[in-house]
C-alpha cells in the first residue's frame, strides 16, 4: 500500500465501527440484515455471515469503516471497465469480507477473512478521495473484495468523491438488494458485475450462493440507468459450455439491451480450484463470436494479452476504435464519445 499518511493497526477496534444501514430489529435483540439476498438473521454478540457486521445489543453496526486494507492505483481496465475513462487510472481500496465464497476468488485472503484477521488502516472517505487526487486518478475503485460488505464506508466516499469531482466505480458480484442498490447508485459513476455463471447450480455448488439476485440486480442497474459492464470468468468443465454462453447471452440481449459490454476472461487455478486447467484463448474467443451472434455489439477477451478480443471496434462501421495490450490502452474515441470514422455515439463514460 502507498503511505496513506494514516495509522496502521492490525487487531479490531471501535475506531472501525460505524452503524449499519439497511436492517431492522427483531424480537430479543435479533436484527435481520437487508443488504444483500442472504437476509443474516443475526443475535446479538454475533456476525452476519460476511463476517464485518455485528449486532450489538440490538443495534447493527459495521466493522469496517474507514477499514482499507488495500490501497492501489490501478489501470481502469484491470477492473475491467473498457467503455469507461480508457487509459486512465482507479485508485482501488478493499476491506476484509464477502458475502459469498466462491471456490476459484482470487484475493480470498482479505475476501475470506475477518477484519481482526487482515492488517489494516484508517482512512477516512474525505482522507481516500484526497489520496485519488494527489495519485492523479480519475475515479476510486471499490473492487478486490465484495464492495456491498462496506456498503456504509463505500457509500460515503462516493458522496465525498461527487463532491470532490473524482468519479467512483464498484466492481462487484452483485449480491444486492434492490433498496440500497438504488440508493448507492445516486452517488456512484459505474459498476462492473462479475456474472460468475448463468445456473444455479453453479452459483450453489461453487459459490454458496444464487444467480436469480444476480440478475436481478442486473435488470435494476439498467433501470435506474448507470454505466455498467458484465464479465464471466471462464472455468472449464463448470460453465464453459456454448449452450450456457448462448442462453446467458440472449437473456443479456433481452433483458439488459446488446450496448452493455461482455467480457469473457480467462480462469487461472488457484484457491480451491487448483486441479482445473486454465482456461484455452480458443474457448474465449469462441464464447465472444456467440456473444456478437446473439446481437451483443462490444464482447471481450480478458487475461490474454494481445487476443485480438481485447480492443474496441465500432458496432455500426466495424473498424477498430480502442486499442489495448494488457493494460496498455490507446483510445480514438474522444469526449464526445463517438466514432471517429461514422460518427456513431459508442456507448460509455468518455468525459
Amino acid at each position: 500500500m502507498p503511505d496513506a499518511g494514516v495509522e496502521g493497526i492490525a487487531a479490531a477496534s471501535d475506531k472501525f465501527v460505524a452503524p449499519a444501514r439497511h436492517w431492522e430489529k427483531r424480537e430479543n435483540q435479533r436484527v435481520v440484515c437487508t443488504l444483500c439476498p442472504r437476509q443474516c438473521e443475526v443475535a446479538d454478540l454475533e456476525r452476519g455471515g460476511c463476517g464485518v457486521r455485528e449486532n450489538r445489543g440490538g443495534d447493527y453496526f459495521t466493522l469496517v469503516y474507514n477499514r482499507p486494507c488495500s490501497l492501489n492505483v490501478d489501470p481502469i481496465e484491470k477492473k475491467p471497465l473498457f467503455h469507461f475513462l480508457p487509459a486512465t487510472t482507479a485508485f482501488s481500496t478493499a476491506t476484509a469480507g464477502c458475502n459469498i465464497w466462491c471456490r476459484f476468488c482470487q484475493n480470498w485472503a482479505i475476501s475470506q477473512k475477518r477484519p481482526e484477521q487482515v492488517r489494516a488502516v484508517y482512512v477516512t472517505p474525505e482522507q481516500m478521495v484526497a489520496l485519488a487526487q494527489r495519485e492523479g486518478s480519475r475515479s476510486i475503485a471499490f473492487t478486490y473484495n465484495e464492495p456491498v460488505v462496506f456498503y456504509e464506508w463505500m457509500y460515503d466516499i462516493a458522496v465525498a468523491a461527487k463532491k470532490a469531482g473524482v468519479r467512483t466505480v464498484m466492481i462487484s458480484n452483485g449480491y444486492i438488494q434492490k433498496p440500497p442498490l438504488r440508493e448507492l447508485c445516486k452517488v456512484l459513476s459505474g459498476v462492473k458485475i462479475d456474472l460468475k455463471a448463468f445456473t444455479e447450480k453453479f452459483y450453489k455448488e461453487i459459490c454458496d450462493g444464487q444467480l436469480q439476485p444476480v440478475l436481478d440486480t442486473l435488470v435494476e442497474l439498467k433501470a435506474v440507468g448507470i454505466w455498467f459492464e458484465i464479465v464471466v470468468l471462464i472455468i472449464p468443465t463448470l460453465n464453459d459450455s456454448d449452450s450456457e454462453c448462448r442462453n446467458m447471452c440472449k437473456w443479456i440481449v433481452q433483458n439488459l439491451g446488446p450496448d452493455v459490454p461482455v467480457h469473457f476472461t480467462a480462469f487461472h487455478p488457484m484457491y480451491m480450484l487448483n486441479n482445473l486447467p486454465s482456461t484455452s484463448p480458443r474457448v474465449l474467443e469462441r464464447n465472444r463470436q456467440i456473444a456478437f451472434d446473439a446481437g451483443i455489439h462490444y464482447a471481450y477477451v480478458g487475461n490474454v494479452p494481445g487476443a485480438p478480443g481485447e480492443n474496441t471496434f465500432c458496432h455500426s462501421c466495424k473498424k477498430q476504435i480502442v486499442n489495448r495490450y494488457g493494460y496498455a490502452t490507446r483510445s480514438q474515441i474522444g469526449p464526445d464519445g463517438k466514432c471517429p470514422h461514422c460518427k456513431t455515439a459508442i456507448p460509455g463514460v468518455w468525459a
